[in-house]
């Protein structure tokens, strides 16, 4: 029986290569350059003469776009020692983009990868696996939501060419990509799983007209990288269909489900950085002649805050160990169980810790209000928090049957009259002296 909580020596090696070399050059690029999208865009003149050292150094330890197989450039490293490693890459907003995992790149890679042409692979794939190139996945829709069946976005062949018509939200980094990948209805006639299929366009292509950009929390009105677009008649080649008709949603799955557990493992660095700070903070502020460490509210502050992280690293890794197991059912109710929990468990961590800062905690000279806000985002993206504990209900339910009557298998009364019944002879006599 294999059971074991270490880690290889060879790969703690690297991993502790890692946590130093992100402290020390990754961390103070985040300080540097804000809230820029300085990580995220390639024209920006600075960011090869930035970012170029930094990737010479992660691919000479071995260490880049290590999600992807050897055939791609990787280590195809499996999800347990991944987790491990964005634990660590989940400080710091420039860690993905340096160690070459940045979403929604490394998802569209593989889709790539799997589907696109030689001369696609070619012009694009190499290209974004260099970390030279900027991509969007376009799939969410304005009045859809979490509801795929409500996608409105069309495209039907015209000869030999897809027509697409129709609007999607929040599409990241439309506006710096080299390319898109969007999911549009193609058959509507047939369920929407059945009918939806997967396009790549290229940037300049007509017709993608981009709205407007929405920001997050705290981003000034007209600014950010999360595009509302309308798709106006766009026209695209045969070729640009990734698939076939009616795939989107397969290609989709498997892309979604490593991106929601790879933020579920960056968000265990977030919430590890502020029980950093919660402890930090009480043993060095000091209130009514003590402490605040030996506040037993404080106290009770940072146990819940470890118990809680330590649950829920242990439920990442352990839904990691699924998916490299190949446990394909079991890991889809994990992921959808971390991806809420996730939510909740930043929530939980930087609420105490912000609370303990007081006002500094609320200023702009501690990062933790940047973290707080992104609770709600990790409560929506990527599907909302409900969706996924819908998922895991109606798993963890297929393991159960109903109980035969009214009463569930566990009435007390009835098992208590089985157990009767079985040792009726014995009950017969004085039980005391057993």
């Amino acid at each position: 029986m294999a059971w074991d909580f270490e880690t290889e020596p060879e790969f703690q090696s690297k991993l502790d290569w890692m946590d130093e070399f992100v402290r020390e050059e990754v961390e103070p690029l985040d300080l540097a350059f804000g809230g820029s999208a300085a990580p995220y865009d390639r024209r920006n003149p600075l960011y090869k003469k930035i970012t170029n050292p930094l990737k010479d150094e992660v691919r000479k330890r071995e260490l880049w776009a290590c999600h992807l197989g050897p055939d791609l450039g990787g280590k195809g490293f499996g999800q347990v020692k991944l987790a491990l490693m964005n634990e660590i890459l989940g400080r710091s907003a420039w860690a993905p983009n340096i160690f070459g995992c940045q979403a929604p790149d490394s998802g569209n890679a593989e889709i790539l990868a799997a589907y696109g042409t030689e001369a696609q692979k070619q012009k694009f794939l190499q290209p974004l696996l260099d970390g030279e190139l900027v991509s969007c996945y376009s799939m969410t829709e304005p009045h859809a939501g979490s509801d795929p069946k409500e996608f409105r976005c069309r495209a039907w062949k015209d000869g030999d060419e897809w027509v697409i018509q129709g609007e999607k939200y929040f599409s990241s980094h439309a506006d710096i990509a080299d390319f898109l990948i969007t999911m549009v209805v193609t058959d509507p006639e047939v369920p929407v799983y059945q009918g939806t299929s997967m396009f790549l366009i290229e940037k300049g292509t007509p017709g993608v007209e981009i709205k407007r950009l929405s920001g997050l929390a705290g981003e000034p009105l007209g600014t950010g990288h999360h595009a509302y677009i309308h798709y106006n008649d766009v026209r695209l080649p045969d070729e640009n269909l990734l698939g076939g008709p009616g795939q989107a949603f397969a290609i989709a799955q498997k892309r979604l489900g490593g991106g929601r557990i790879h933020h579920a493992m960056r968000t265990i660095a977030q919430c590890r950085k502020a029980l950093d700070m919660l402890c930090e903070r009480a043993l060095s502020r000091v209130t009514q002649g003590e402490v605040l460490a030996k506040k037993q509210m404080v106290q009770e502050y940072i146990a819940d805050s470890f118990i809680q992280l330590e649950q829920f690293r242990l439920l990442v890794l352990y839904t990691a160990w699924h998916i490299d197991q190949g446990h394909r059912d079991k890991a889809r109710t994990f992921i959808s169980a971390v991806k809420v929990q996730a939510a909740e468990v930043l929530h939980d961590i930087v609420r105490r810790a912000l609370h303990v800062h007081g006002a500094l905690g609320c200023s702009n000279e501690m990062p933790l209000v940047k973290l707080w806000a992104g609770v709600p985002l990790m409560g929506v993206m990527d599907g909302p928090t409900e969706v996924h504990k819908v998922t895991v209900a109606k798993q963890v339910l297929k393991e159960h049957q109903p109980s035969d009557g009214l009463w569930p298998s566990e009435f007390l009364p009835d098992k208590l009259a089985t157990a009767r019944a079985k040792y009726a002879e014995h009950l017969e006599h004085d039980v005391g002296n057993l």
